[in-house]
């Protein structure tokens, strides 16, 4: 999701609600956002701002992640836990079409 120069001026004339929030960076950091904004000819916060929720959504999806694995490590053994049949026609599934585990 890149925001561009024209979709950030956009999102000013829109007056999409937005705070603001004050972030050091390294100097490096900062050369690397400032060449990277020269490059693709966006604002260098444009960028930030995409990179920024770029890694909340990745959180919130490792977080939904590790909620299902522990939901489902507690239901193991339980009346809840995955039907045995369906189970094995899952891993017979799964061995016959080669898929491997992430």
């Amino acid at each position: 999701m890149r925001v561009h120069k024209l979709d950030a001026i956009k999102l000013w004339h829109n007056k999409i609600a937005m705070k603001n929030f004050h972030l050091p960076l390294p100097d490096q950091t900062y050369a690397h956002l400032r060449a990277e904004a020269e490059r693709v000819k966006a604002p260098a916060t444009s960028l930030a701002r995409e990179a920024i929720d770029s890694w909340l959504q990745e959180q919130r999806r490792k977080a939904r992640h590790d909620e299902i694995v522990a939901w489902a490590t507690e239901m193991a053994g339980s009346e809840l836990d995955l039907d045995p049949d369906l189970e094995a026609i899952g891993i017979e599934h799964l061995v016959k079409t080669g898929k491997r585990r992430k």
